[in-house]
């Protein structure tokens, strides 16, 4: 009777020390707490907040991590580095961070906290002299702007056939740029060799100077349509939504007028009485790198030290896969430029060139 009792005892201590392994496994696993701080706007920007934080909270979802985001009081670099604290003192330290304006930020944070993980989106971490300083807790991101928005451009002009184009950019910064030089290069393609007549003049090639001032997006895209433009390809956040408001008013006072969305797909926020003004989107799949990189750190594959570039030949830019406002001529003949530029027969330029006329 001892002995089986005995027998029993050992028996029952075996299968705890089991369980007990197995669930701090277990919490291994999902030990994951993935951060994000937000850069100016809001998380709803349909632009580089909502991305980021849509492909972190979707991959915490899936493998069942903690996700949390936090909105600084400002955009100074002390501002940033305050809620990267917030959230490491709480135990994220998996933290991406969407923008240029982190980057002296994650220069510095990348060595105040070692043992955490960041992503830096559209920017590199350096010390206020550009010179590029990834650690190895740290993966810049960058995207192909200029291919993006030469997709669009050539959707524009294809199913537009004919007329003015605008171009509203937020802060005239290289990837906000970049998506005016490859959308001008879109449409001076399309123009040579797709049968289109689309142009743009410089006066309808603005940058407003920040990615939040939605009535001033309002006004630029107002003078635009009062001078003739038919389409505005809005790289601008918040500037953009301004934009996209104006052409919603005007489309429903019985005028044709459209906007390209940018970085996401904006369809569904040019909707007004089931129709949408937005022609289509040039977009940096944010949602999915930010997936992806929470994928990589899970699965211990994070590409730390790297500085890494998405483009066509990966798909990481492209037009939405449903463009209800485009016709299917207009998507065969996108998707024939797209798989000419991934196999390099197509170069766009990344810089800028002499296409205003």
């Amino acid at each position: 009777m001892k002995k089986s009792l005995v027998t029993v005892l050992l028996l029952v201590l075996a299968l705890s020390v089991v369980l007990t392994a197995c669930g701090d496994k277990n919490k291994g696993a999902s030990g994951l707490k993935v951060g994000m701080v937000t850069d100016a706007g809001t998380i709803d920007d349909k632009s580089f907040n909502q991305g980021t934080w849509e492909g972190a909270k979707r991959a915490a979802e899936e493998f069942k991590l903690d996700s949390k985001y936090l909105k600084p009081a400002g955009t100074l670099e002390a501002d940033y580095l305050k809620e990267i604290g917030n959230l490491y003192d709480a135990g994220y330290k998996f933290i991406l961070t969407p923008g240029f304006k982190f980057e002296t930020t994650i220069f510095q944070a990348q060595d105040k906290y070692k043992d955490a993980k960041f992503v830096l989106i559209d920017g590199y971490p350096h010390s206020g002299d550009y010179v590029s300083t990834v650690k190895e807790n740290t993966v810049a991101v960058f995207f192909a702007e200029h291919e993006s928005g030469f997709l669009a451009g050539v959707a524009a002009a294809l199913q537009l056939k004919d007329g003015e184009a605008g171009f509203i950019g937020g802060m005239e910064i290289p990837a906000v740029q970049k998506f005016n030089w490859g959308f001008q290069q879109g449409l001076d393609y399309a123009n040579k060799n797709l049968g289109t007549n689309m142009t743009i003049k410089a006066d309808n090639v603005v940058y407003q100077g920040s990615f939040d001032n939605v009535a001033a997006g309002g006004q630029l895209a107002a003078q635009m349509y009062d001078r003739g433009v038919k389409v505005i390809f809005a790289a601008a956040g918040g500037v953009g939504v301004g934009a996209i408001n104006e052409a919603k008013t005007r489309a429903a006072g019985g005028k044709e007028v459209w906007v390209v969305g940018v970085d996401v797909d904006q369809y569904s926020d040019g909707l007004d009485n089931g129709k949408s003004i937005i022609l289509t989107s040039a977009m940096k799949k944010i949602d999915q790198v930010a997936y992806d990189m929470v994928v990589a750190e899970k699965d211990g594959k994070f590409p730390g030290g790297q500085t890494l570039t998405f483009d066509a030949k990966n798909d990481g830019i492209g037009l939405p896969v449903e463009n209800p406002n485009l016709s299917a001529e207009t998507v065969a003949k996108v998707a024939e430029v797209y798989a000419k530029i991934k196999s390099g027969e197509v170069v766009v330029a990344g810089e800028q060139g002499s296409l205003i006329k």
